[in-house]
């Protein structure tokens, strides 16, 4: 009976994560393979979600991401440059991340520009935002609910190198670094984002927070160390 039953659980956890790499894969396959040239065609793209495009060099290229109160954003692009025999020097390509409001924002982490040699066959860039607040003062640049900006674009290259073709890909992935609760206030809507899908956790985070767990373990600290006095004084030695 036990083997029976650890027979199921393995086929059980296998036809899982068969479904996960399938779920994955279709995900990848529905993926965008195309970007906007401004703000306003901007396409749109989930978290977890590899996106790709064909353009030329000097093009901007735009896609924009939903991400929530307490997540922590990081953008990732990838560029396939042009032959080696193609290009005339090097060039310096660029990842700009913008909020709802077109605001630039700044990156905690990561290489927002990064210079390709001419016989480099790719360019990576990254940006890691900072967390993502449930609400903020209006005179403050505090990245806020709603939908992101991503621009990918070359800044510095040689001018017989403009138009050649290249494969941008970018990805967004996010962490949990703390709900809405964690912050006291919420914002009465998420930023233009009737255009990307609300995220993991919805727009203003969770209810769990770093705070709740140092308040918690905070509180166990207390009670046992109060446990542990009781009993010390509670029977006290004699000679």
């Amino acid at each position: 009976m036990r083997r029976t039953t650890r027979v199921l659980t393995a086929l059980a956890l296998a036809a899982a994560a068969l479904m996960g790499s399938a779920s994955a894969a279709t995900a990848d396959d529905e993926a965008p393979t195309e970007a906007g040239t401004a703000f306003r065609t901007a396409v749109a793209i989930k978290q977890d979600e590899k996106a790709t495009a064909d353009a030329s060099t000097g093009d901007y290229l735009y896609w924009q991401f939903p991400a929530g109160a307490g997540q922590r954003a990081t953008v990732k692009a990838t560029v396939n440059l042009p032959e080696a025999s193609a290009r005339h020097g090097a060039a310096t390509w660029q990842l700009d991340v913008f909020d709802g409001l077109r605001r630039r924002q700044a990156c905690t982490t990561g290489d927002r520009t990064a210079r390709a040699g001419e016989q480099d066959t790719t360019v990576a860039l990254s940006c890691t935002l900072r967390t993502v607040r449930p609400w903020s003062e209006r005179w403050a640049n505090d990245p806020l609910p709603g939908a992101y900006y991503i621009r990918l674009t070359v800044a510095d290259v040689p001018d017989r190198d403009l138009g050649l073709p290249v494969k941008a890909e970018v990805r967004v992935s996010a962490e949990d670094a703390g709900g809405a609760r964690a912050e006291g206030g919420a914002l009465g809507a998420p930023l233009h984002a009737a255009a990307v899908a609300e995220p993991d956790g919805g727009w203003n985070g969770g209810w769990w927070s770093g705070r709740w767990g140092w308040t918690v373990g905070g509180a166990v600290l207390c009670a046992l160390a109060a446990v542990g006095g009781y009993t010390l004084t509670r029977h006290p030695h004699r000679r």
